[in-house]
């Protein structure tokens, strides 16, 4: 059976180092050495430079790896960092929300808990927000924006979340009055954002830009909470009461930092 080329090719190598070994360890003459040095460089030299390039091989795992390590750390540290600046920054929104309320006395009058939008169902003129049960939330209680103005009530609660019934929902009805004027109805919701004032009376004067407030009929909702705006006002010759489009008071596309009223 005939030794495989790479046995042989060690076997090469094995010999003249030996022979090296030998010729540095015995007291031959220096022309006997220099000749089997002349005869062996060639082997000698591409012997080290394969030593040379497998040892800079190696050492390219080790740095590639040192730098993958490296990276990693980085990144890791970068991602912390992220975490803290947005964690600011929604720590900074949640101050500037609560400035807010207070700069138009909303803290001052009740009693609150903050909380942010989820998600928003325009279907169902509802949205789902990051408080619930766990957190002292029942059904019923008020939801308004830091500008105090009327957004719904808390549907369904969850331990973690709860639903909010919008104004426009076509579940939701409640007495409201017409700002700076003895003029009362019934806001009833009608469904894709839209809301009606009802049964206003036929010779009341009622005019487009009219602000429109909650009442504290009913004891839903707390006294003097902005609705909306009077937008058109529909009336008929046969019908006894005159209706008011209200145009809401919030915005459904920047609804975020929202206020749980949880005593009035």
């Amino acid at each position: 059976m005939k030794t495989p080329i790479a046995w042989k090719t060690i076997l090469v190598f094995v010999l003249i180092a030996a022979v090296f070994l030998v010729l540095n360890l015995t007291s031959f003459d220096k022309e006997v050495k220099n000749f089997f040095y002349s005869l062996s460089s060639p082997v000698q030299k591409t012997f080290w430079q394969a030593g040379d390039k497998i040892s800079d091989f190696f050492a390219g795992i080790f740095l590639a790896q040192d730098l993958k390590k490296e990276t990693e750390v980085l990144r890791s540290q970068n991602l912390g960092l992220y975490n803290q600046i947005v964690s600011l920054k929604e720590l900074e929104k949640e101050n500037e929300t609560l400035r807010d309320a207070l700069n138009i006395g909303l803290a001052e009058e009740f009693k609150l808990i903050l909380t942010q939008v989820l998600s928003k169902d325009i279907s169902a003129d509802s949205i789902l927000i990051n408080k619930g049960s766990k957190d002292g939330i029942l059904e019923s209680f008020p939801v308004v924006t830091s500008e105090k103005v009327l957004l719904g009530r808390i549907g369904q609660v969850y331990d973690n979340f709860s639903e909010v019934i919008l104004i426009t929902n076509k579940e939701s009805s409640f007495d409201a009055k017409i700002s700076e004027k003895d003029i009362f109805g019934v806001i009833k919701g009608k469904g894709r954002l839209g809301v009606d004032l009802t049964l206003l009376p036929k010779d009341a004067e009622v005019s487009t830009e009219d602000l429109v407030l909650t009442t504290a009929l009913g004891g839903i909702f707390p006294d003097g909470i902005l609705v909306g705006k009077v937008k058109e006002i529909k009336r008929s010759d046969i019908d006894p009461f005159q209706t008011a489009v209200i145009e809401p008071g919030f915005s459904w596309t920047y609804l975020e930092d929202l206020f749980i009223i949880i005593e009035f």
